[in-house]
């Protein structure tokens, strides 16, 4: 076991979260490592913003660390377990497992030198890196996340959440109602959305007579959630090679949110 890092997952924590963790492949080798400790420096990498080859020597070797997280990406094994978590946390405020309303909003993240793939230029926010699309319910529990260029219009990267929002089936059966900021306002996106997902668009915009900071209805709810998420150094600044990582990091910030509540 590795010392008692604030990251780490309690006990409680752990036997929540551990019968929604695959099991070892049947006929390789048995499983060696404590699947635990793996997770515990996942978090750790997500929360501290350490790269892999500086784990703490009492984790896993973090080549070992790296493979569960990135096979666990391409298998879909994060998504399934936060999906799970998110119908629970639900369930435990008395709301239904499909939300019937969701937020949109996006933040311009700048990139690490080293990121090339999807980079590009936020004019608005003056920010060189990715712009990371999210939506989350009323309860500012992420539903699906879209990390791009900084380029990419409001527009285009709503309509490429939205999609993904619209495939997560059942568990979005009773949505009906987008709220979005002035950058989204324009009838051919919500059009596009009416047309498409059977959706109405909201729009909330800020009151123009009122200077510094407002409390906008259903829009503070996924501000406070990005709030969330800047307690997670590595998401601060995007080191990710793909924009797939940047993604799966954001989904492990709302798992370990969640786990959190429920234990």
């Amino acid at each position: 076991m590795s010392k008692a890092y604030s990251s780490n997952l309690t006990q409680d924590q752990w036997e929540l979260l551990e019968p929604l963790i695959p099991r070892g492949k049947k006929g390789g080798r048995p499983r060696k490592v404590e699947v635990w400790e793996v997770i515990n420096a996942i978090f750790y990498v997500l929360t501290q913003g350490s790269t892999w080859r500086n784990l703490p020597g009492d984790f896993p070797n973090w080549q070992t660390v790296y493979t569960y997280f990135r096979n666990w990406r391409t298998d879909g094994t994060w998504m399934s377990i936060h999906d799970r978590l998110r119908g629970w946390v639900r369930v435990e405020n008395e709301r239904f497992v499909s939300p019937s309303e969701a937020i949109i909003d996006s933040q311009s993240v700048k990139s690490a030198a080293m990121v090339s793939l999807d980079v590009g230029y936020d004019a608005a926010k003056k920010v060189k890196g990715r712009k990371q699309f999210l939506t989350v319910d009323t309860l500012g529990l992420v539903l699906r996340v879209f990390v791009t260029a900084a380029s990419v219009d409001e527009r285009l990267g709503g309509k490429q959440v939205l999609n993904k929002v619209r495939h997560m089936g059942d568990t979005v059966s009773r949505l009906s109602t987008i709220w979005v900021d002035g950058g989204y306002d324009g009838n051919p996106f919500m059009q596009w959305v009416m047309d498409f997902y059977r959706w109405i668009v909201q729009v909330v915009l800020r009151p123009h007579e009122h200077k510094g900071f407002v409390l906008l209805p259903k829009r503070w709810v996924i501000e406070r959630t990005l709030g969330w998420l800047t307690g997670c150094r590595r998401l601060n600044k995007d080191y990710e090679l793909l924009p797939e990582t940047s993604e799966t990091f954001i989904y492990l910030a709302t798992i370990r949110i969640m786990v959190r509540r429920l234990a």
